[in-house]
C-alpha cells in the first residue's frame, strides 16, 4: 500500500510494517492511532500543525462521501494560517534532505485529509 510520491513523500498507513527505506516517519494525524504503540509505530515526528482542527476533522468525518469537495476547501483554509504554513515547510526541508514518510491511521489516505496534505506539498 506505499505510494511514492515525486516529491519524496511517502504515505503509509501505520498499521504497514515500517521499512528502513522510509526515511523519517512523520505522524499526521491529529490523534495518535488506537491499538498502535509508539514502539511499534516508529514515529520519528508528530506534526500536528499541518492536520485538520478537531471541529473539521468531525465535520468531514460525519458524511465523508458528500462533504469531500467542501472540505478540501476548509482544510485548505486551515493550512494557509501562519503556524500550518511553518508545519508545511518543515516537511519541505525534511524532505529535501531524506525520504519521508507521511503516517496516518485513516483507512482511505486517498479520500482523506492526507491528499489534500500531499497536494499542497508537491506545490
Amino acid at each position: 500500500m506505499t505510494r511514492q510520491r515525486r516529491s519524496g513523500f511517502r504515505v503509509k498507513r501505520v498499521y504497514e510494517e515500517p521499512e528502513d527505506s522510509d526515511g523519517t516517519r512523520v505522524l499526521v494525524d491529529r490523534l495518535w492511532p488506537r491499538g498502535i504503540s509508539k514502539q511499534q509505530a516508529h514515529i520519528d515526528e508528530w506534526i500536528r500543525d499541518v492536520t485538520p482542527s478537531n471541529e473539521l476533522r468531525r465535520w468531514f468525518h460525519a458524511d465523508p462521501q458528500h462533504r469531500q469537495a467542501e472540505f478540501r476547501r476548509k482544510y485548505l483554509d486551515e493550512l494557509s494560517a501562519e503556524s500550518p504554513q511553518r508545519g508545511l515547510a518543515d516537511l519541505r526541508e525534511l524532505a529535501g534532505r531524506e525520504a519521508v514518510t507521511l503516517v496516518t491511521a485513516v483507512r482511505d489516505p486517498q479520500h482523506s485529509h492526507v491528499s489534500v496534505l500531499l497536494e499542497l506539498l508537491n506545490s
